[in-house]
């Protein structure tokens, strides 16, 4: 049932402690396509020595760093898993099995049931933090991706959904929206015609986002981020102008958008760097990216080259 992205530019970045590898690990361990890409670690960063990890999930790619206590990962950014019984006639299995290893150390937002969207789903943070919403999916409905970043708009932007979702269509490209589900009436504290469930498409990468309006004691943080790839200085010019709002959350290609999303800004050619240049170009990068608010690929590439030439 999955639909494999090729080039994924938007790689959702997960905020631990210590725990990114071990996390990356499990993860990995609980779907099919699914492995570690790598693990890097970065040393003198502000946090002393991270681990920086990439890793697929069901052959869809995310990031992970170990960078000490500063965030902590809550249930405003979650995964949407969807099990597939019209690709898969073991899906509720598939979907309870895994339910159960999350709920080793884990707790059940949701408790795994039959509900009126769907015969089976249930909403759980695993023992690392990490939320995830694991759904029999309607076999008459569109085709979707296993995987599914997906976005609870509380507190101070509830009702703000719709609105972001037409703002992020508006700034990436190969975008649409799909399935839009409101809140009817008698609903409440939810009011009526704010979104309940929708679905939406950025740089061929579906997800679902909906409004909450019961009390939480948490909002979007940078403990979840979206990585969003560039090939070029006017790509990283183009999405900093479109999505940064809040200057003091500028910071190593990090930004804040108007909704309290993060993202990170980052030239593609810095994976290579950090995954392929010696331990003298690393640090030579991470020194140069330290510095910076927005990223500077002549910059970076100017450090890298530099310890390159030092070193021969």
């Amino acid at each position: 049932m999955s639909i494999r992205l090729t080039d994924q530019r938007i790689v959702p970045h997960l905020w631990y402690d210590k725990e990114a590898k071990e996390a990356a690990e499990f993860y990995v361990s609980l779907f099919p396509d699914s492995k570690m890409t790598s693990v890097t670690t970065l040393h003198n960063t502000p946090s002393g020595d991270s681990d920086l990890v990439s890793f697929e999930i069901w052959g869809q790619k995310f990031m992970a760093i170990s960078a000490g206590p500063h965030f902590k990962i809550n249930p405003s950014v979650s995964i949407m898993v969807n099990f597939d019984p019209s690709r898969d006639k073991d899906a509720e299995e598939k979907l309870n099995a895994v339910w159960s290893k999350l709920s080793d150390g884990g707790t059940a937002l949701m408790p795994l049931d039959k509900y009126p969207f769907s015969e089976r789903y249930g909403w759980i943070q695993d023992k690392y933090g990490m939320t995830w919403q694991l759904i029999l999916t309607n076999p008459e409905g569109e085709e979707r991706p296993a995987i599914l970043p997906s976005m609870l708009f509380v507190g101070e932007v509830c009702g703000k959904t719709e609105e972001a979702i037409h703002f992020y269509l508006s700034v990436f490209k190969n975008s649409k929206q799909g399935l839009t589900a409101r809140y009817p009436k008698g609903m409440e504290p939810d009011k009526e015609g704010t979104i309940m469930f929708a679905e939406f498409m950025l740089e061929n990468q579906w997800f679902t986002a909906m409004d909450s309006a019961h009390e939480h004691k948490f909002s979007f943080n940078e403990a979840v981020s979206f990585v969003v790839y560039c090939d070029t200085q006017d790509e990283i010019d183009y999405y900093w102008d479109k999505l940064s709002a809040v200057p003091e959350a500028e910071q190593c290609g990090w930004l804040k958008d108007k909704y309290g999303l993060s993202w990170q800004i980052v030239p593609r050619e810095m994976d290579e760097m950090m995954s392929k240049g010696t331990p003298e170009q690393m640090a030579a990068v991470t020194e140069a990216f330290l510095k910076m608010k927005k990223f500077d690929l002549a910059e970076l590439q100017e450090a890298y080259n530099r310890s390159r030439d030092s070193v021969q």
